[in-house]
């Protein structure tokens, strides 16, 4: 019984990460979303660019990559593949997961100080996001291909980011690169957890409530932009904006919370869920009373430490 418990776990994790395709050439387009000519273009112009450099530059699209972040999906598919030469480190693999709709260009550690974080991002923002909104992969890909073989070869950065304006619309609004999941989900649970309690303070407390709802505008604005992206965090914002007077008003009937207000008004101390309020010249004040609590073409040998960048669309 147990044996049989445990194969079925086997498989279900088998499920969950994504499988690392055959490398069949220096196009390998199993999510096929590329035309036949951008495949054999591709394919083309990456051959021309290892002879003349000895550099292993390949594509992979993939339907999806489950439960994989696209950083290690990415970086396993590298290894497995070995791209670049052994000793050189000089691959560069870019990946499109098409319906998780992530993208990375994964680098060798021999190219990181030529095709560098920061020059993978540009890319990836300024050549295949835009196209890729579009659904043009065949555009997207060749441009961001075509960037990095240029920059490789001749050190022609690609295009820098156009200046914002205040007149884009939400829809054209980018979004942020967010961690992986994991570290959203804890960096959530922490974040939401600071915001959240002061957030039901406010609205349980007389007096100084007014003063938390206003204050506490400017963190449900940011922070979330870090766990939901830009279009998420904006949605939350709304919420606390309405939803916060509406919950004050709601309990500001109940008669605990005119008890407490007489209180801080007779008294100057008052006592709100284990939490100690008192009245001062400054608007009030809080302690807690409560106890503390916790194929034909192959790779080179090379290897990946995890060097480029992801992106979404």
């Amino acid at each position: 019984m147990k044996q049989g418990v445990f194969a079925l776990l086997l498989v279900a994790l088998a499920a969950i990460a994504a499988d690392v395709p055959y490398l069949s050439g220096r196009v390998v387009d199993d999510a096929e979303i590329l035309s036949p000519a951008a495949r054999d273009r591709l394919g083309k112009a990456l051959k021309q660019h290892e002879d003349k450099t000895t550099n292993q530059v390949v594509v992979l699209t993939v339907p999806t990559i489950g439960g994989d972040s696209i950083e290690e999906y990415a970086e396993r598919v590298f290894n497995e593949w070995k791209l670049g030469r052994k000793g050189k480190d000089n691959g560069v693999l870019v990946v499109v997961a098409h319906k998780d709709r992530k993208m990375r260009i994964e680098v060798g550690y021999g190219l990181e100080g030529t095709l560098t974080d920061a020059m993978a991002s540009r890319i990836i923002r300024n050549e295949m996001t835009p196209q890729f909104r579009n659904n043009n992969f065949d555009g997207g890909v060749e441009s961001g291909v075509g960037a990095i073989v240029a920059l490789l070869e001749t050190g022609a950065e690609p295009a820098a980011d156009k200046p914002s304006s205040m007149s884009v619309s939400l829809s054209g609004l980018g979004e942020p690169e967010l961690p992986p999941w994991p570290m959203r989900i804890l960096l959530g649970a922490f974040i939401f957890g600071i915001i959240g309690l002061f957030t039901i303070i406010g609205v349980m407390t007389p007096g100084m409530g007014w003063f938390l709802y206003l204050f506490l505008i400017p963190f449900w604005a940011m922070f979330p932009i870090i766990i939901l992206g830009v279009k998420g965090a904006l949605v939350l914002l709304v919420v606390y904006l309405i939803g916060f007077p509406v919950a004050k008003i709601f309990i500001a009937r109940s008669p605990w919370y005119e008890k407490a207000k007489k209180d801080l008004k007779s008294k100057g101390t008052t006592s709100i869920g284990g939490f100690t309020m008192s009245s001062s010249s400054s608007g009030g004040g809080w302690s807690s009373s409560s106890s503390s609590s916790s194929g034909g073409f192959s790779g080179g040998g090379g290897s990946s430490g995890g060097g480029g960048s992801s992106g979404s669309w």
